[in-house]
């Protein structure tokens, strides 16, 4: 691969884990339409050159965590600001790790943090581009929903354009991340955004980890799925649960905490006791489990006649062997595969879009597959925050 430019590619997901920061260098064909014409697979090689995670502290996210449910005009101020600082010491972070020069980084991509998507009328990500622009010294390209959203789109998924330019195969395959959120991207041979869909098919770990929180306190996570392999879902909950409109609603569509929030979770867990004498800690937690595996086959069953045959499964849940089962079992006889296998780090991909993200921005090309997002047409995504690498002086004239 060529010398090129690389981008650093930061992500704050739905799952309040911590910051995830890559820097990438992307491979430079003649265009990305000629490489998508001529490929049978991806159009773009990229580098993974570092990727690294910053975990939030338990008050970090007890901060993000109350600021989707409420909060006031000083607390999300100065949120904005702070995680803005957080950015940019991840992002300095992966910077050191990769050994590259700062001056050979063209740009930051930086989702930020969602704090409430209610599309298609309204999405807000925090996490202000001007901090990590000053502490990180690199123009930042952020804010990348809204202009979807103001062209009548979803805003989400946005990964579907990496899933096209660097995931595509030979063959139909669909693209599953299991985060806070499930979503899933339908990839055609060679990637041809024309015949691409994705959609978030509901719940992927946010539920399940606050059940978990909720009933252990002292656990973050149901590590490996072992909470959830000692127990046994409630089924009359499970399906009840797979009733709400959401999961009847044909794409394009996006979800998040405003749907699947603690009320939400306490709701699931009463209903749980109430439904089955004797229930457990255990047959709670693996009800939460199977709501996520079912949700995800149910929406291939009802939304995928794309003849997919292989299922790649990325993020927190990819690593949780009861919930690959359960998924494996569901979604039979499509094969299950792990991204990590075919790719790199799964928990690397979303940090990885956004740096491609910021790559289109900076070239001027359209980020959104409006066949995913619902948009009106194809959209230039993201805002510029100029880095001060480079002081420019106004005129006497001005």
């Amino acid at each position: 691969m060529s010398r090129q430019e690389a981008y650093i590619g930061l992500m704050s997901g739905t799952s309040l884990d911590g910051i995830s920061a890559c820097l990438v260098r992307f491979s430079e064909p003649g265009s990305i339409q000629e490489a998508r014409d001529t490929s049978q697979g991806a159009a773009l090689d990229f580098e993974l050159l570092a990727f690294s995670v910053l975990e939030y502290t338990q008050e970090q996210r007890d901060r993000l965590l109350a600021a989707m449910q409420k909060g006031s005009a000083q607390e999300y101020c100065r949120l904005e600001f702070d995680l803005g600082a957080w950015l940019a010491t991840a992002a300095n972070a992966v910077l050191a790790e990769s050994g590259v020069p700062r001056d050979q980084v063209r740009a930051i991509g930086s989702h930020g943090q969602t704090l409430w998507h209610e599309a298609p009328h309204s999405t807000w990500q925090i996490g202000e581009p001007a901090v990590i622009a000053e502490r990180v010294g690199i123009d930042v390209i952020s804010d990348f929903r809204v202009a979807d959203v103001a062209a009548g789109g979803q805003g989400a998924p946005l990964v579907p354009i990496a899933d096209s330019l660097l995931f595509a195969g030979n063959s139909w395959r669909a693209l599953q991340n299991i985060g806070g959120i499930g979503n899933v991207t339908v990839v055609p041979p060679g990637g041809e955004l024309s015949a691409m869909r994705a959609f978030d098919t509901g719940p992927g770990v946010g539920v399940l980890d606050a059940v978990v929180r909720t009933l252990r306190p002292d656990l973050r996570y149901d590590r490996d799925g072992e909470l959830a392999a000692r127990g046994l879902p409630v089924a009359s909950v499970l399906d009840e649960l797979l009733k709400h409109p959401y999961f009847l609603t044909p794409p394009p569509k996006s979800t998040g905490r405003e749907l699947f929030n603690p009320a939400y979770v306490t709701s699931l867990i009463e209903k749980c006791r109430a439904g089955r004498s004797g229930c457990t800690d255990e047959d709670i937690i693996a009800t939460a489990t199977a709501l996520t595996a079912r949700s995800i086959a149910d929406a291939y069953r009802r939304f995928m006649p794309e003849p997919v045959q292989e299922v790649i499964i990325s993020g927190g849940g990819a690593k949780n062997e009861t919930l690959v089962d359960l998924i494996e079992q569901q979604v039979a006889p499509k094969k299950v595969r792990q991204f990590d296998e075919l790719f790199m780090d799964g928990e690397a991909k979303e940090a990885v879009a956004f740096a491609l993200l910021a790559r289109l921005f900076i070239q001027r090309v359209s980020g959104n597959v409006p066949t995913a997002t619902g948009a009106k047409g194809p959209r230039i995504l993201g805002k510029l925050t100029p880095g001060n690498r480079v002081l420019g002086r106004p005129s006497r004239g001005l």
